[in-house]
């Protein structure tokens, strides 16, 4: 048996009370972060309200410095989630980015839809809310000419919007992980098979389909790393206080969706994922069939290798329905959210789509 003398055994036991008392401090930081600590401010790139209709504002975000760029951007969120990913925080921000530069910068916030809502369909957000926004950019502006940029579903209610419009002065249309083929959604495509998910019945039932249930099937697609994995991070890396605002930015988000309106729900979910009526033109809008083909703006469509919200699939067959002469599919290796926020978003995609904007937009 080893003979161990007494000071060996003093810096045994001392090494021990340290590594104790270091978990004990991150157990404690890991509390405070996830239980006591204030969430952190969203949104602060400063703004103004220029428009209102129902619970949808117009903002206009004055550019940081002169005006560089004479199109003006309106951005088109989901009607899930809170638009604010887009101005997540200062420095992690594709908002602030762009008006660094000198752009002229609108988000169109659909707010947060109530009861009296349940009848709003997607007709009623592209032909009466959408139009309207863009006269008042360009009226606000004094621009002939202006660029749409959409993110996810909000892109895929851009492209219709401009396939509908043709004739409007659309220069430029940017649209981030925003399906348009449905034909293959991943886990999706068999979740909401007409034969088994009861679409009606669910829509007559609720009415407005609640946040929890939507992202319930989002956390499913990897139950284990959505669930659990943010807090093993957290837990990994609460010494590191850049990583823990970060973190906590995130969470806010993810957490803080708003309800589906129903009618909504029930042209997304029958018309596009369980139908796919879109890539095939055999969608109608209030009447009018929506063919791709007639968008010809300048296209900048986005995709994302590791997206298992909207797979690449479903994104990149839009370049070869558009007319656009100038039309680039941009392929980045992040996920979902990634795309907009985030240490590659901000060192990489965000300055992308700000080069391509400027080059598009001689």
């Amino acid at each position: 048996m080893m003979n161990v003398g007494t000071k060996e055994l003093e810096d045994w036991i001392n090494h021990l009370q340290g590594d104790s008392k270091n978990s004990f401090n991150r157990f404690k930081r890991l509390t405070e972060v996830i239980t006591t600590e204030p969430e952190p401010q969203v949104g602060q790139t400063p703004k103004e309200v220029i428009w209102t209709k129902n619970k949808t504002k117009l903002y206009r975000y004055q550019p940081a410095m002169k005006k560089t760029n004479k199109v003006p951007i309106l951005m088109i969120y989901a009607l899930i989630n809170k638009p604010y990913i887009l101005d997540l925080y200062p420095g992690n921000s594709l908002i602030e980015h762009l008006t660094n530069q000198g752009h002229d910068v609108y988000l169109l916030d659909w707010g947060t839809a109530g009861y009296e809502d349940r009848n709003m369909k997607l007709d009623d957000y592209i032909l009466d809310y959408i139009p309207r926004a863009v006269k008042k950019v360009l009226q606000t502006s004094g621009a002939k000419e202006i660029s749409l940029l959409g993110y996810c579903m909000g892109g895929t209610m851009t492209a219709i919007f401009t396939a509908l419009h043709p004739q409007l002065p659309i220069r430029n249309l940017i649209l981030m992980t925003s399906p348009i083929d449905f034909e293959d959604a991943g886990h999706y495509s068999n979740w909401l098979d007409k034969r088994y998910f009861h679409l009606d019945k669910l829509v007559d039932t609720l009415g407005n389909v609640p946040f929890e249930m939507i992202d319930y099937g989002n956390k499913l697609l990897s139950p284990i790393s959505n669930v659990y994995g943010p807090y093993i991070s957290l837990a990994d890396r609460v010494d590191n206080e850049n990583f823990v605002l970060n973190w906590k930015l995130m969470q806010k988000w993810l957490n803080d969706g708003i309800p589906f309106p129903g009618e909504s729900y029930r042209q997304w979910i029958g018309e596009f994922y369980q139908e796919n009526k879109l890539i095939r033109d055999e969608l109608y809008i209030r009447g009018h069939k929506v063919e791709l083909s007639n968008i010809k703006a300048n296209l900048l469509n986005i995709s994302a290798s590791r997206d298992n919200i909207v797979l690449p699939q479903q994104i990149e067959p839009l370049n070869d329905k558009v007319s656009s002469k100038n039309k680039t599919l941009h392929r980045v290796d992040t996920g979902h959210v990634s795309v907009v926020a985030g240490r590659k978003a901000i060192n990489e995609i965000h300055p992308f789509i700000e080069n391509w904007l400027r080059e598009a937009s001689v």
